[in-house]
């Protein structure tokens, strides 16, 4: 009976701990690989509200914030082009008259806003419908009287059409942009002026013959005609 009370102390010393020689006992701590121990890593449920979908960390360089800038972009791509179609709606109704003034000379077709539009479809499947967005952004700021909203849209503009790392980024020379670098020392109206005048010679002697000579342009013309009596 004896020996079963000593081998049953000895049992309950190894289970609650070891004692040291000042009497303090010392619990062993549960190890890493328990497996009592959730695994946080295999579990993605617990994944922190901030954190990706594929790591602990948030930070800049992963892969799902790439993606999601992806879709925003993408978002903002589709409001454009329905504000783009609902301001069509909105213009007056097109007339014969004037689609044909539009063959007179570009500066017709781009002064009127019907003309602009169609040209910016006929730009857009060209893939190069940013020139006519960057003249006719410049031609915003050309009315803009507050000194801080020019500095801000000079600014915009710069990093959206002008920067080589944009993907809108136009065609210039090197002197226009020689240009534009010295007069973003002291934004103004007038910091873009070469550089519009530039691409709209571009989208004249480019762009315009090819829109006149376009199945677009005589799909629109023949929209007009009056279907002959049979």
């Amino acid at each position: 009976m004896g020996s079963e009370l000593v081998e049953m102390g000895k049992s309950a010393e190894h289970t609650s701990g070891a004692q040291d020689p000042d009497g303090s006992i010392h619990t062993p701590s549960r190890t890493l690989d328990s497996p009592h121990t959730p695994s946080r890593t295999l579990d993605p449920s617990h994944t922190p509200a901030n954190a990706c979908c594929f790591c602990w960390c948030c930070c800049c360089s992963c892969s799902c914030l790439t993606v999601r800038s992806a879709k925003e972009e993408k978002t903002m791509t589709t409001i454009s082009e329905e504000q783009e179609e609902a301001d069509i709606e909105q213009m007056p109704q097109l007339t014969l008259e004037e689609v044909q003034s539009w063959g007179e000379s570009f500066e017709c077709l781009i002064k009127s806003a019907q003309g602009r539009s169609h040209f910016q479809q006929f730009l857009k499947s060209e893939f190069s419908e940013e020139n006519l967005k960057f003249w006719l952004i410049c031609e915003d700021l050309k009315k803009e009287t507050n000194k801080t909203t020019v500095e801000q849209t000079v600014k915009q503009i710069y990093e959206d059409y002008v920067s080589v790392k944009s993907p809108k980024e136009v065609s210039l020379d090197s002197r226009v942009r020689e240009v534009i670098h010295n007069n973003m020392q002291e934004p103004s109206t007038c910091t873009f002026d070469e550089a519009q005048q530039q691409i709209y010679v571009l989208m004249q002697r480019d762009s315009f013959p090819r829109f006149m000579n376009s199945s677009m342009y005589a799909d629109l013309l023949q929209s007009f005609q009056t279907p002959s009596e049979s």
